[in-house]
């Protein structure tokens, strides 16, 4: 049967739960995503997505694009996927028409990549992932998926690990302006390059898999290739530091 609640549905009763907190009209918010360069988005555009017209079928008149809800996510100060899964303020949101919905934090972590979408089920209070092929002769659908979702994986992990190099830098850094104590300085330092090290190993697995790496301060580069971490180091480009 079909399910005519959409993410549109969603994004309407986001859209006046926070433009009601923020105090705005339907014309302010117009005149804001006009500011923004969405001029489709006008008054009666908006009414019409809030309001949720239906046609003779039940289906919605006006859906929400892809650019519409960046749009409205920065017209209203709230980041645009939050609009489409309202995290705290619904128990489901819909995910496709020929299934079921699922909580917000569910499909949160499909749409980012964090997990492998379940949309069967539920069969004895589980949900069942999907095992059919890509197409007659390709991979298991989920190993498709997983296969898609890894930058989605590799990049926050790629500044975690950043972040761990860096402040283990200060501390060394930091160490070195102390009188004695040599045998913290070498642990700190050794430290600073067990982090850099761990950094250069992700790197490794990014350019593996064909991922563009986010710039880098020169320094740290400067000291992957003095340590020999890298086996191409042209793979990194020096960042911006002025």
């Amino acid at each position: 049967m079909h399910n005519h609640l959409t993410a549109s549905d969603t994004i309407a009763a986001q859209l006046r739960r926070h433009r009601a907190r923020r105090g705005m009209t339907r014309e302010q918010l117009a005149a804001e995503c006009e500011r923004l360069g969405a001029t489709g988005l006008t008054y009666a555009a908006i009414v019409s997505i809030e309001t949720g017209r239906r046609k003779p079928d039940g289906s919605r008149r006006r859906e929400v694009s892809v650019d519409e809800l960046l749009a409205l996510g920065l017209a209203l100060a709230v980041p645009p996927l939050l609009l489409a899964l309202p995290l705290g303020s619904e128990q489901q949101v819909p995910t496709v028409p020929g299934r079921d919905p699922r909580d917000p934090h569910t499909v949160w972590q499909w749409w980012i990549g964090e997990e492998t979408p379940a949309l069967h089920g539920p069969i004895d209070g589980r949900y069942v992932p999907e095992t059919q092929p890509i197409g007659e002769d390709g991979p298991k659908w989920s190993a498709a998926w997983a296969e898609s979702a890894y930058p989605a994986s590799l990049y926050p992990e790629f500044e975690r690990r950043r972040q761990a190099v860096h402040k283990a830098y200060l501390r060394a850094e930091a160490s070195d302006k102390r009188r004695g104590d040599k045998k913290g300085r070498t642990d700190v330092w050794t430290d600073y390059t067990h982090r850099l090290e761990e950094l250069a190993h992700h790197i490794e697995d990014m350019a593996r898999a064909g991922l563009r790496i986010p710039p880098l301060r020169p320094d740290l580069i400067e000291d992957m290739k003095g340590l020999d971490m890298l086996p191409d180091p042209s793979i990194i480009e020096p960042k911006d530091t002025e």
